[in-house]
């Protein structure tokens, strides 16, 4: 599913973000950008130490920052880490706005065209996928809505739930 925003793009897929052929990848970070389990760990596991070294060096960023490293061996060439909220953390919605906000950012600073996010905070750290989609899409809509970019964003969500979800909330634009 796809929707064009004037020169940009927003579409939904269900795929491995490791596996996509973009500038960048969004990974759901934690705060000390240790590349663990889930879509960071897979990251690692593909992308290779270098990924882990570079974020190493970078150090801890709070909630709802995000940083950028290079993509090792993945496809991407980019892997843009971004901390969303813990559930019961307290303001969740607005630091999700902000990592997706600060993704967006990078991208268009280093004059990327194709960026790739996952459904952020809502593995591990509980934040609930109907709210995600709400925060993120309309974040991103509106990002591309009020400035001036070409950017192709893509939603890679990684299975049909969540995919169906994030439909639900698109088709209401």
């Amino acid at each position: 599913m796809q929707k064009y925003i004037g020169g940009s793009s927003i579409e939904l897929i269900v795929c491995d973000i490791t596996e996509l052929e973009v500038d960048a990848i969004v990974n759901p970070a934690n705060s000390f950008l240790q590349l663990g389990g889930g879509v960071a760990g897979a990251i690692r596991r593909k992308g290779g130490q270098s990924i882990q070294t570079e974020c190493d060096k970078i150090g801890e960023i709070n909630s709802g920052e995000a940083v950028i490293t290079t993509a090792g061996d993945l496809k991407a060439k980019y892997v843009i880490h971004a901390v969303g909220p813990r559930m019961g953390e307290g303001d969740e919605d607005n630091k999700l706005l902000n990592a997706t906000l600060n993704s967006l950012d990078i991208a268009v600073q280093k004059n990327l065209k194709s960026l790739a996010f996952p459904a952020i905070s809502t593995d591990i750290f509980g934040y609930p996928m109907e709210r995600c989609a709400n925060v993120m899409l309309t974040t991103v809509a509106g990002y591309l809505k009020n400035n001036q970019v070409s950017l192709r964003v893509v939603f890679c969500l990684y299975n049909s739930d969540a995919y169906e979800i994030f439909r639900g909330v698109f088709e209401s634009f």
